[in-house]
């Protein structure tokens, strides 16, 4: 009967335990289960090295996550973000893929317009700044193109 109650208690303390570990991966992680919030899209000419999971930036606070990269038929990146409830972004607006650092990760950055005119749930930022591809730079100073 002991034994029983022993293992009974352990059971449950492993169980709390890895409750425990599954809220620390949810919340250090930022997986956002309910998904909160509402999509745009921005379509660049090139978003090479940017990642689904990358940030979104506005005055240097992030305000949201790229959550798709996909390809359209005129041969551009379509990003997906994911932005916070209640943020508004003009749609004159400019999204720019920036780097941390000189080779960190990628990143959007949203400069704010001055138009009065929002972007919907769903809309499109239209005005985009594709990042520096800086093998591509490296290769055009090397063989003397500059």
């Amino acid at each position: 009967m002991k034994r029983a109650n022993l293992e009974l208690s352990v059971g449950f303390f492993v169980l709390i335990g890895l409750l425990c570990l599954a809220y620390l991966a949810i919340n250090l992680g930022k997986i956002e289960i309910y998904g909160e919030g509402y999509q745009i899209y921005a379509n660049f000419d090139n978003a090479s090295g940017l990642k689904t999971g990358a940030t979104v930036e506005v005055a240097g606070v992030e305000v949201g996550r790229v959550v798709s990269i996909q390809i359209t038929p005129l041969n551009q990146a379509r990003v997906g973000l994911k932005m916070q409830t209640g943020l508004k972004i003009q749609d004159d607006a400019i999204a720019s893929i920036r780097t941390k650092g000189i080779i960190g990760d990628k990143f959007i950055k949203l400069s704010s317009g001055a138009s009065e005119k929002l972007i919907p749930p769903g809309g499109t930022i239209i005005n985009t700044e594709s990042g520096i591809d800086l093998e591509e730079l490296l290769g055009t100073y090397i063989h003397g193109k500059v």
